[in-house]
């Protein structure tokens, strides 16, 4: 690879090496893979086929002297008019005066700019005198900060090549080349830069597409082998005989897809590395069902099972639920905050001498006193990644257990096998049969009292609601109802034997947790909430979920709050308040009213806001590619995907010479000690 620092380039001196670093650019690797965030395509067409509010650009002559107004400080508009294909077209530019002198009637020019069909005016940001040199004249431009322009990145970006292009080489194999027909990494560089045509433009940014999701999928697989095989000895030997009467027992019948997770959990359980696996599956789908069958075979494996849970009421609830559906078959102890003094002493005890088969809790599973004596499997729900630095606690107690991490979010396939590309997925993608279906509506605000009606009859029939706010508090800067004042309203419009509860983000852990029991006990029928309860609680009796100002949440935020209801035998609603004003807002209200598929709905959510509202904008689950788009180019992350199993699983980094440079770029690039815990 090209390690020379740019110095070594002709024309860098320190001052503009100065500029770069504020780019991260430091070697000559690093400015010629720095590659320009768009290009301008001076592209004469005939305006016929110019398009309303887009780039255009266009040649004429000048048929009068070009007017010069002044307005505001030192601010000016110069407007003129240009013959094109015999149609007067108007051009007007800004804070370019010394254009004046340059531009007279009959002057033949280039214009670019943004194209106003109805006016038959053009906005130029760039004009040239005389005639485009070419019909495709396709301009880089870079982001660029400081005293650094685009003319002074792209010279050095010429120097560069002239001066180290003999020394880039081909990383990808022969065989990948051929077979998707892709350019040479040279060429495809080069063509980055300095396009001679679209279509050659397009082929660079295909090899780079699929070289970049192919070197991130490599080193996931490289990491998954490691992490894997660095934990030999974790085989759980279950009964199988024990757990296949367990499920027969259960008081209801396992899913396809419910059977089809469980098959790949337990395979991972019985194999001598540790599994690290993301079982995803839409609210409802049964993942606790799962979750429970597989804590048994650990059990009957001799060894002990944990559940972590995010917080302390959803870990009660499970303890419960679990404590039902084991009976006498396991001892299983609750380990929250809350659980102190005596009682969290010999809760301890029962854990360390392997008196307890199953731990229920919260983070307060892993802290410093509590010593497992044979943790075999954690089951992680609704966390984020149980990530290097619990795994790393676990380690220094002794522990290697598999670990299962629980999610209802449905993250779509794209992203599930790019961000937890060193996970195996399993997917739980239908539901229970006879589970009924939520009923979802859009309405506007002005048919609220109807709304509120029908809450209050089915509060009458013994059910309960949520309503759902966006903010705590009022902001002038946006007009959004908010939880508090709506709390007051509520509290007003209904009788007194009606209790309405608010529960919003800055309310202590306490009083959320003191709010939700009195919630699940129905002593409130109406829950105000903000997103908190997003992940929660588990309220069957609760049919109604009512949002407001539902165009700003995402569709996976609205798929996640309507999850709420719909968890008894009852028929459940959903309402979304909203008057969105621009396309992609009534397009998301569009899709919630016609599906309860949360896979689906991830998928539209993706196209609609791509993937940052999924993982957090700097999240490394997310990564940033140069050039490659995750949503738009999936197929290739697919393809990458494959063929990075191939190279990993057929040892063929080490085996094959087609792959030696591939090697080579993977051990300079990717230090594996700081990833692995």
């Amino acid at each position: 690879m090209i390690g020379e620092y740019i110095t070594e380039i002709k024309g860098i001196g320190d001052k503009l090496a100065g500029d770069l670093a504020s780019l991260n650019i430091y070697t000559v690797e690093d400015l010629l893979h720095y590659f320009p965030n768009r290009y301008d395509q001076y592209e004469i067409k005939p305006l016929s086929e110019l398009v309303h509010e887009e780039k255009a650009t266009v040649e004429g002559r000048v048929i009068h002297e070009p007017s010069l107004a002044f307005y505001g400080r030192k601010k000016s508009r110069l407007t003129f008019t240009v013959d094109v294909e015999n149609v007067a077209v108007k051009a007007v530019m800004f804070n370019r005066a010394f254009a004046k002198k340059q531009l007279k009637a009959g002057d033949i020019v280039t214009l670019a700019g943004k194209w106003d069909a109805h006016r038959l005016q053009l906005t130029v940001s760039n004009y040239k005198k005389g005639a485009a040199e070419t019909q495709q004249d396709i301009q880089p431009i870079y982001s660029v900060k400081g005293d650094l322009t685009n003319y002074k990145l792209k010279k050095a970006v010429e120097n560069g090549f002239k001066d180290f292009s003999h020394l880039i080489q081909e990383i990808l194999p022969q065989r990948y080349l051929q077979a998707y027909k892709l350019p040479e990494r040279k060429t495809a560089l080069y063509t980055m830069h300095f396009p001679a045509s679209r279509t050659a433009l397009k082929h660079a940014r295909r090899r780079f597409i699929y070289e970049e999701f192919l070197l991130f999928q490599l080193k996931m697989q490289m990491l998954r082998k490691i992490q894997r095989e660095a934990t030999r000895g974790n085989a759980q030997h279950y009964l199988e005989e024990k757990v296949t009467s367990f499920m027969n027992h259960l008081p209801f019948t396992l899913t396809g897809a419910q059977k089809k997770s469980l098959e790949q959990i337990l395979k991972d359980m019985r194999s001598p590395y540790r599994m690290n696996r993301l079982l995803q599956g839409d609210v409802g789908s049964g993942k606790t069902a799962v979750a429970a069958i597989c804590l048994f075979a650990a059990i009957t494996a001799s060894k002990q099972g944990a559940l972590m849970v995010p917080t302390e009421i959803l870990a009660e609830q499970h303890y419960e639920s679990l404590s039902e559906l084991f009976g006498d078959d396991a001892r299983i102890v609750l380990l929250t905050g809350s659980v102190k003094g005596k009682k969290r002493k010999e809760i301890l005890e029962q854990i360390e001498k392997q008196e307890a088969d199953i731990v229920v809790g919260t983070h307060a599973l892993i802290q410093n006193d509590v010593f497992f004596q044979n943790l075999g499997l954690v089951i992680v729900d609704e966390q984020h990644r149980f990530g290097v630095e619990q795994r790393r606690i676990l380690k220094e107690k002794g522990l290697d257990p598999d670990v299962l991490f629980m999610t209802a979010t449905p993250i779509p396939r794209t992203l599930a096998i790019t961000a937890f590309g060193d996970m195996d997925v399993s997917v739980i993608d239908e539901m229970p049969v006879g589970r009924k279906e939520i009923e979802t509506y859009w309405a506007k605000e002005n048919m609220l009292d109807r709304i509120l009606g029908f809450v209050e009859k089915h509060i009458r029939q013994g059910e309960q609601a949520y309503v759902i706010c966006p903010l705590i508090e009022e902001s002038d800067k946006l007009d959004i109802q908010n939880a508090v004042d709506l709390y007051h309203q509520l509290e007003e419009f209904y009788p007194p034997e009606i209790k309405v509860g608010l529960m919003h983000g800055r309310l202590r852990t306490e009083e959320k947790e003191d709010i939700m029991k009195k919630f699940a006990a129905n002593e409130i029928q109406i829950l105000v909430s903000t997103t908190v309860v997003e992940v929660g609680v588990n309220v069957p009796n609760a049919t109604t979920m009512i949002i407001y100002d539902a165009e700003r949440f995402g569709l996976s935020q609205l798929h996640q709050l309507r999850g709420r209801v719909g968890r008894g035998d009852k028929q459940s609603y959903c309402i979304l308040i909203a008057d969105p004003k621009g396309e992609t807002g009534k397009e998301r209200m569009r899709i919630m009213t016609e599906t309860t598929n949360g896979f689906e709905l991830s998928e539209e959510d993706l196209k609609l806001r791509g993937p940052g509202d999924f993982f957090g904008k700097k999240q490394s689950g997310a990564p940033e590619f140069k050039v490659a788009d995750m949503v738009h180019d999936y197929r290739a992350l697919e393809t990458a995907r494959k063929d990075a199993e191939e190279i990993i699983e057929g040892g063929l980094l080490d085996q094959d010479i087609d792959f030696q440079p591939l090697k080579s770029w993977l051990e300079e690039h990717f230090s594996m000690t700081d990833k692995l815990d």
